[in-house]
């Protein structure tokens, strides 16, 4: 982890949000049927809300402010799909007001099998291949 980015997570742990707060609260000490979630997790260069790697699973809290970084977080989301992570958002209001039911679907989720992360784009080479075309390079005598 750079020192930037841990830094940058060690301020976000001490500056939660209250829906972060009232969450982390029911994560932390394995409480959730002894799933270890991690808050402020970075994975690459994302700094997570919420993660628990033994279920491959990513729990984010948005506030208002996400709805101007929509883009954002939907990069940021198939980026961690790809990396085999099942990402669930909820709204901050819905930790506060309505938590037991946010644990539900987390569980649920932490329960299910991961994802395989998806597989990397084929080569040219192979796409011309399963066209039937040939190779770049490849003689006739290799068909």
């Amino acid at each position: 982890m750079k020192r930037q980015n841990v830094n940058r997570a060690r301020g976000l742990r001490q500056h939660m949000t209250d829906a972060e707060q009232k969450l982390w609260y029911r994560l932390r000490n394995r409480q959730l049927c002894g799933y270890k979630f991690r808050r402020q997790h970075e994975i690459d260069h994302y700094i997570v809300d919420f993660a628990c790697n033994e279920a491959m699973l990513v729990v984010e809290l948005d506030g208002g402010q996400h709805a101007e970084q929509q883009e954002y977080d939907e990069r940021r989301t198939q980026h961690l799909q790809t990396r085999g992570y099942h990402v669930l958002r909820f709204w901050n209001n819905e930790a506060l007001t309505n938590i037991e039911s946010v644990l539900e679907v987390i569980l649920g989720a932490a329960a299910e099998p991961s994802p395989h992360p998806s597989p990397p784009p084929p080569t040219r080479g192979l796409l011309s291949v399963a066209k039937g075309e040939r190779e770049p390079g490849a003689s006739e005598s290799e068909e």
